[in-house]
């Protein structure tokens, strides 16, 4: 990234990551409520850290959206964005379980389930899906018209259901030890991985009441930007740091996963994520306000975490 695309991703994110944090460590059950144990497993995870990328994209989406009309939005911004990092958290929860990708880490630290169990980390992810609805549902209270409430909720919950995220974890699963075709392999990220992207890429515009061109422009740039996204998590599973990504590298190889870098090899993965990217950031030409979404999608490209 440009130095000064850098210190612009750096103030964006210091305006806001604070206050998303603030809104998780307050929507969020207190941790010695009844059951303790349960509201702890929820927290431990939510709050463990990340990067609050999507949380951030949503932010962003509505604030390119509401232009100059921010301000008056900002707090139903951030319940949004506390509403998508629990959803994400619970998808974390139970990808990491040993029926599922087996993990041991996360976020660099013991997986949920090996600091709870597994029957409550099952439960603690299905409290944080179901609580980030009840989220969803209390932004008409933050003066956001029901209608579009109405919009946000369809979209999260078509992002997370059976043709959305947890689709995309069944072929996923079904996929291990055999060799996949690219279309197959494009179906597991634009659903497991890609829909969450899109949704709240989307819901943040809808906030911002965005208009027709404003959406669809957005939704072009979701597309690119978790293609982009995927594919160097694949390459961070190769070459990535393991102090840096806090999990253990070389997953994929172990469950016999094919991925973008088994595919096309890791210099052809590069050169798919720097397409992705450069498309993801075409697909917002013409507007206005773009600035932050283009530095985020540079900031994927070139993460190492």
């Amino acid at each position: 990234m440009k130095k000064s695309e850098s210190a612009m991703l750096e103030t964006f994110m210091a305006e806001h990551l604070p206050n998303i944090e603030r809104e998780l460590a307050q929507c969020l059950p207190p941790d010695d409520a009844y059951p303790e144990k349960l509201h702890q497993a929820m927290r431990y995870s939510t709050l463990g850290g990340g990067k609050r990328l999507r949380g951030l994209l949503a932010v962003a989406a509505a604030q390119l959206a509401a232009k100059e009309r921010f301000p008056a939005v900002r707090s139903a911004a951030y319940r949004l964005a506390a509403a998508v990092e629990m959803l994400h958290t619970y998808s974390l929860i139970h990808d990491d379980l040993p029926c599922m990708d087996d993990d041991d880490f996360r976020r660099g630290k013991p997986s949920n389930h090996k600091v709870f169990g597994e029957a409550v980390a099952v439960l603690a992810g299905d409290a944080l899906l179901t609580e980030s609805f009840a989220l969803l549902g209390q932004l008409p209270d933050l003066g956001v018209p029901v209608e579009v409430v109405v919009a946000i909720m369809r979209e999260m919950a078509a992002a997370g259901g059976s043709r959305g995220l947890i689709g995309g974890q069944v072929v996923d699963l079904e996929s291990e030890g055999k060799q996949i075709s690219a279309e197959t392999l494009e179906y597991i990220h634009t659903h497991k991985t890609g829909a969450l992207f899109r949704a709240v890429l989307r819901c943040g515009a809808l906030l911002g009441r965005a208009s027709q061109a404003e959406l669809a422009a957005v939704t072009r740039y979701a597309d690119g930007f978790g293609l982009c996204f995927q594919i160097v998590d694949d390459i961070l599973d190769v070459v990535g740091d393991e102090s840096k990504l806090g999990k253990k590298v070389g997953s994929d190889a172990l469950q016999g996963k094919v991925t973008y870098v088994t595919l096309y090899g890791l210099e052809g993965a590069r050169s798919l994520a720097v397409k992705a990217m450069e498309e993801a950031k075409a697909a917002l030409a013409g507007l206005e306000g773009t600035y932050i979404l283009e530095c985020l999608a540079e900031y994927i490209v070139h993460r190492d975490h």
